[in-house]
């Protein structure tokens, strides 16, 4: 089995939103009590120390000014930086602590010392801009990472895959002009924050090097894995990355409350089982997840434990439905979804990748 982390603090359950806000507490309290209660996941996986990043580390992807105005709202009991981005005594706290455990998780991927990693985060963070935080998201966890990667530690190519309902916009600006940053999105569109279209492939260097595959909606487990087998996996063994980044929404869940798609636990499974192969054949296996959206409780339990699954490389035994066998890996890596949508962004990406 592998040695997977699992980077959690219940810090991360202080950050509140506000009452009836989607992005709550709630959404970690259920797992984090599963890894505590559950003897099968309490030794399965490594849970690593790690520390709040400071505003240097914050500040590889994020201005002085939007750390400066995410500070002001330590110890307020409420404050709104954007309509619906709002924060708690503790939130600042919280989002430092979550840009920390990613940068723990790529220091420790990088020594060797995990194979790979789940970062059970909040808040949430592909949506934050260099000099804004917005939809649900104070700092840009993955995007920060990732500059601590090229930076700080030396990579020169690093590849982000994110299927997040939602577009991760800050995610895909912080690395647009740059080839040293390979962005796949899935994404539900048009939909927030109104990006991620087919035309947005990068700009100068970075040409070529951001590739959306903005969908529908509707879409399900085979239209998933064949956007995975056909564009995912091919484009990422001719990158080479040394480094994979995944920023992980359970908002494509069939009944997630904020969107529109049609995945189940076994499609969660299946995108993690092609990643964890994709590093295994490009970087040694260094594959980093991170929590972003996610609003279905029961959805996201569900879809957690199977990356998780997947990460260790042993199906799970906690009594939910979230084992992907053989059967049903085989079934959808033959099944083919042609949906027009996934035809269109293979096109604009083969203008760049050799697919």
């Amino acid at each position: 089995m592998r040695k997977t982390a699992v980077f959690r603090d219940s810090l991360f359950l202080d950050h509140d939103p506000g009452f009836d806000h989607p992005e709550s507490p709630k959404r970690l309290k259920g797992i984090y009590k599963l890894l505590d209660d559950d003897a099968v996941l309490r030794n399965c996986f490594l849970e690593p120390e790690f520390q709040s990043a400071s505003h240097k580390l914050i500040g590889l992807n994020h201005s002085d000014a939007l750390i400066e105005r995410v500070s002001e709202t330590a110890g307020k009991i409420f404050d709104a930086l954007d309509p619906d981005t709002k924060t708690s005594p503790d939130s600042y706290a919280a989002a430092c602590l979550a840009v920390g455990a990613l940068i723990k998780g790529v220091d420790l991927l990088m020594a060797g010392d995990i194979d790979n990693g789940f970062a059970l985060v909040r808040p949430p963070g592909h949506h934050a801009e260099h000099n804004k935080s917005m939809g649900f998201c104070l700092f840009n966890n993955v995007a920060i990472a990732a500059h601590y990667a090229l930076e700080t530690l030396g990579l020169e190519r690093v590849m982000i895959v994110d299927w997040d309902l939602h577009h991760g916009n800050g995610t895909q600006h912080s690395f647009y002009e740059s080839e040293k940053v390979l962005y796949i999105s899935t994404h539900q569109y048009p939909f927030y924050p109104g990006t991620g279209s087919l035309k947005e492939s990068g700009r100068g260097k970075g040409e070529g090097f951001t590739v959306n595959v903005p969908l529908p909606g509707y879409q399900r487990d085979v239209d998933y894995a064949t956007i995975f087998n056909d564009l995912v996996l091919p484009v990422g063994h001719e990158y080479k990355p040394q480094l994979i980044l995944v920023s992980a929404g359970f908002d494509i869940y069939k009944g997630d409350p904020l969107g529109a798609m049609e995945v189940s636990a076994q499609g969660f499974a299946y995108m993690t089982r092609t990643l964890v192969q994709l590093a295994e054949d490009v970087c040694s296996g260094r594959l980093l997840v991170t929590l972003e959206g996610g609003y279905n409780l029961d959805g996201q339990r569900n879809g957690i434990l199977a990356v998780l699954g997947e990460l260790y490389g042993q199906a799970l035994d906690t009594g939910y439905p979230t084992n992907l066998d053989d059967d049903t890996a085989n079934r959808l890596s033959r099944e083919k979804s042609l949906h027009p949508a996934i035809l269109q962004a293979w096109d604009v990406a083969k203008k760049y990748w050799k697919m």
